[in-house]
């Protein structure tokens, strides 16, 4: 099988160490999360921790796609955290990412720098006590309009996907993991509204987002309340739709 290693060039010096672990990924080091598409493991290199995600074995017909149409998603990965790091944005490092093929696409793995956060989005959307949160929100909401000022659409702008850090008392950092799903591209003001849909927002955490963003956009809160709403509720329903779907068939 033919083993394809891109390291950045900060850790050159360990690409030997990182093609080891990644050969014996099934028995190194800690699971961190096994699901049903990815696995995601730490490990330790001399003192230093990192993250290695396994993307779950395509299908023939995907591992042609991703061989010779499409960037495998490890790449992504490591080429769209480059980017969102050369735009001033925030993620666990981009360390090295491999694909193994056989003809086509058969395995590929990601390695980031392990990040030691405080929490992630999540708990804001199940904790309305949670300290700081309307601060948190207000700063999650400035911190997506440089997103998409940038010119970032994440397409998985999710709970799940943004990791806190709080820098400082009362200043939030926020990583973006999970980045092989996003465009380039300019954004109207629908698209960057609908961009929030995935995050499952509650009317009060809208009520306390909207103003901050319509503020940076030139964008009233009224407008800007009302298509946030708008965009999430569908969401929501789709979402809601599909499992009273799935619940029913079984």
């Amino acid at each position: 099988m033919k083993e394809t290693l891109v390291v950045h060039p900060d850790y050159s010096d360990k690409t030997f160490r990182l093609r080891d672990v990644i050969n014996r990924f099934d028995d190194v080091s800690e699971l961190v999360m096994e699901g049903e598409r990815n696995t995601l493991k730490k490990v330790k290199i001399e003192e230093e921790y990192f993250n290695i995600k396994k993307f779950k074995t395509p299908t023939f017909i995907q591992g042609l796609v991703y061989q010779f149409l499409r960037k495998s998603k490890a790449r992504r990965s490591f080429e769209y955290a480059k980017r969102l790091l050369d735009a001033g944005l925030k993620t666990p490092f981009p360390v090295s990412y491999m694909e193994c093929s056989a003809f086509v696409l058969k395995e590929s793995y990601y390695i980031s720098r392990h990040l030691d956060y405080h929490f992630d989005f999540r708990v804001l959307n199940h904790n309305p006590k949670w300290p700081n949160r309307n601060v948190i929100l207000q700063q999650f909401a400035a911190f997506t309009f440089q997103l998409h000022e940038k010119g970032i659409n994440f397409l998985d702008h999710s709970p799940g996907n943004t990791l806190i850090v709080e820098s400082e008392e009362g200043k939030y950092d926020f990583y973006l993991i999970d980045l092989n799903r996003m465009r380039f591209e300019s954004m109207d003001f629908n698209k960057r509204m609908r961009n929030f849909s995935r995050m499952w927002l509650s009317k009060t955490m809208i009520d306390i987002m909207a103003p901050v963003y319509g503020k940076l956009y030139g964008k009233t809160s009224e407008e800007t309340h009302h298509l946030m709403t708008l965009y999430s509720r569908k969401f929501q329903k789709k979402v809601n739709s599909k499992k009273l779907r799935k619940k029913k068939n079984k």
